[in-house]
């Protein structure tokens, strides 16, 4: 009788393993939400008080060639807004402009680092069904991604080519730095939204390169 209910044992034991192990698949976007607002506040940092009075009263085409960056279109329009919002005229094309204002990228990426005290999460491989990841035993826990942006402004005469003023570089910082320490878990942040935002488990982990 023993024999018989180690052999049932065993019998339903890889079919419990199998459905429990089970995972629905879901899609997610190339990128973060967390990357994209990081990137986004380290420029709209960079752009803060920015003096550009110089294009008061000017009509101005901004020269958007030689700027190759990550998210370009949102800072293309971060930069033509405060021009705009500092009195400039912005037209839409160079031969009715009084000056070319020609901008471009030093860099717009995020570095991302995670330091663990404890036992981090490890897959398990289980015989007729697969893997199982277990659960992250951490002691003390630091999720850190830091955002950088840097730009700068070139502005000459149509007609002449003269020299008329140069911004920057300037530069902005954003960060996003999350904490947990036995079970207890804050954060640190510098952009708005996330500051709002319920902490992920794992902020960095799905962070993808940058795509433009």
């Amino acid at each position: 009788m023993k024999n018989k209910s180690l052999a049932l044992l065993f019998t339903i034991l890889p079919l419990l393993l199998l459905c429990g192990c089970y995972t629905a698949k879901m899609s997610e976007p190339p990128r973060t939400a967390l990357e994209q607002l990081v990137l986004s506040r380290s420029s709209d940092l960079a752009m803060e008080g920015v003096d550009l009075s110089w294009v008061r009263g000017k009509k101005i085409y901004v020269e958007e060639k030689y700027f190759d960056s990550y998210d370009k279109l949102y800072v293309i329009g971060l930069i033509r807004q405060h021009l705009n919002e500092a009195g400039g005229l912005l037209m839409k094309t160079d031969d009715k402009a009084d000056m070319i204002v020609e901008i471009r990228s030093g860099g717009l990426g995020m570095d991302t680092s995670e330091t663990l005290f404890g036992l981090p999460s490890l897959t398990v491989p289980v015989p007729l069904s697969g893997s199982l990841q277990t659960p992250e035993l951490a002691f003390y826990k630091n999720t850190k991604a830091n955002g950088i942006a840097k730009f700068a402004l070139f502005a000459y005469a149509r007609d002449t080519g003269e020299f008329v003023h140069s911004v920057g570089p300037v530069s902005g910082y954003a960060r996003f730095h999350l904490y947990k320490l036995v079970g207890i878990t804050w954060k640190r942040t510098n952009v708005e939204q996330l500051k709002k935002h319920p902490v992920p488990d794992h902020p960095t982990n799905s962070v993808a390169s940058p795509t433009q």
